[in-house]
């Protein structure tokens, strides 16, 4: 079946142009309906700011990858979590949908592989993924866990779902809240690439929609459960960012995740070379705006508190091969080949395959014989956390856990 993967290819440079001729519109979003949304929907409970720590956890992954709930607790990684964003449900005909029945709940764990020790039986009510959440958060009463829904290749559905907001969201609620699961789960994440935008497919559902759609999320789902969203990181002048009123959006969420990385990648076969999540601008940069600090720096300038904004962090890096130059701004002739999908690697991969060798922006690159990478090493999260301090922001969230190694370095690092 298909398997939803994270955002990992945007092209982001190839797509932001294409955005405004095909939708139309301008990107220049206003306040919207601002007065009228607030008497929609009860604003989000405030949340405390600061050390919030989100790992997401990729359904897929127990497949290729080898990577269950189980090892969120024996790399030490469950320890220093405050929540997992569990990824993906789908969107479907304008609903909230499963969006891998088996991985989710239905794949019995042996001894050897379940988070408590104990064997599914064939008879038990609920097995896979959502059993051993369940399992884990037993072992951690404070650790939240969040359903992320859409993701890079299920946000064409969204369009459909703004249509209908508030059955769009009891959709969501039901299925959250299903009796043979509802304790496992603290809330929902919007992972919609892109509102108003170009991802995968792109959007015409208006400026306004987004906060319709969690607008109606928020009533649906209360004070009392989390409401949150991953939203683009595009800070260019009339990007992403601007096709969406985010800052009104931001009353009836508990908080943002921007994607602040995948900015760069081998996505553009020829280069030049650059750090896929940047936390700067630097001189020679390819796109400005895309960097971490811009993301930041203009959804606050549209209204969004600081505290309601997480920094993001890849555990993985993205690289390209034929590259003769060290520094950023080589050219290459193709995406390096990756375990899973060329142009991608895990960091506990590249950290022994590749060990960086230069920092720039805030993150770590490495040129290893032709091939050139760029990911985030423990030193590197330092000073991104560092940052995420002086900024004021919420916390700290990353895609995802399988690629840490399996003592936890990069979440450590976090902490």
């Amino acid at each position: 079946m298909l398997r939803p993967h994270r955002p990992r290819a945007r092209f982001r440079a190839l797509v932001a142009a294409a955005c405004t001729a095909v939708l139309g519109v301008s990107l220049l979003a206003g306040a919207g309906t601002a007065a009228a949304d607030q008497e929609k929907a009860p604003a989000a409970a405030p949340t405390a700011a600061g050390e919030k720590v989100i790992g997401y956890f990729a359904n897929w992954g127990v497949y290729d990858r080898n990577y269950h709930v189980k090892n969120i607790e024996t790399s030490g990684s469950a320890d220093k979590l405050t929540h997992i964003n569990y990824a993906f449900g789908n969107v479907q005909g304008g609903k909230c949908t499963i969006g891998d029945g088996f991985a989710d709940y239905e794949k019995a764990y042996t001894a050897d592989q379940s988070v408590d020790g104990v064997a599914d039986a064939w008879d038990q009510p609920l097995r896979g993924n959502f059993n051993q959440l369940r399992k884990l958060k037993e072992l951690h009463p404070g650790l939240k866990v969040i359903w992320s829904f859409g993701g890079w290749s299920w946000s064409g559905g969204f369009g459909e779902a703004a249509k209908n907001p508030a059955a769009f969201a009891k959709s969501c609620h039901d299925l959250v809240e299903d009796p043979r699961w509802a304790d496992v789960f603290d809330g929902i994440d919007i992972d919609w690439e892109y509102p108003n935008a170009c991802g995968l497919t792109c959007d015409t559902s208006g400026p306004d929609a987004f906060t319709d759609m969690v607008s109606a999320l928020r009533t649906e789902f209360g004070g009392d459960n989390l409401v949150t969203a991953a939203i683009t990181a595009d800070g260019s002048d009339g990007g992403k960012i601007d096709a969406t009123d985010y800052g009104t959006a931001a009353q009836y969420l508990d908080w943002y995740l921007p994607m602040t990385y995948d900015f760069f990648g081998a996505f553009a076969a020829q280069g030049p070379t650059a750090p896929h999540s940047p936390l700067t601008s630097y001189d020679g940069i390819p796109q400005e705006g895309f960097n971490s600090d811009a993301a930041i720096t203009k959804l606050k300038a549209k209204g969004v508190p600081a505290e309601k904004l997480l920094l993001g962090i890849g555990f993985y890096g993205r690289g390209w091969t034929g590259v003769t130059r060290s520094e950023p701004g080589g050219s290459a002739t193709g995406a390096a080949a990756g375990t899973y999908e060329a142009g991608i690697e895990d960091y506990k991969v590249l950290k022994n395959t590749c060990p960086a060798n230069g920092t720039v922006a805030g993150t770590a690159y490495a040129h290893c014989g032709n091939n050139w990478w760029s990911y985030d090493t423990p030193a590197t999260i330092g000073t991104k956390m560092d940052y995420k301090n002086e900024q004021g922001l919420g916390g700290t969230f990353f895609w995802e856990l399988s690629g840490d190694t399996s003592d936890g370095e990069l979440i450590k690092a976090i902490n």
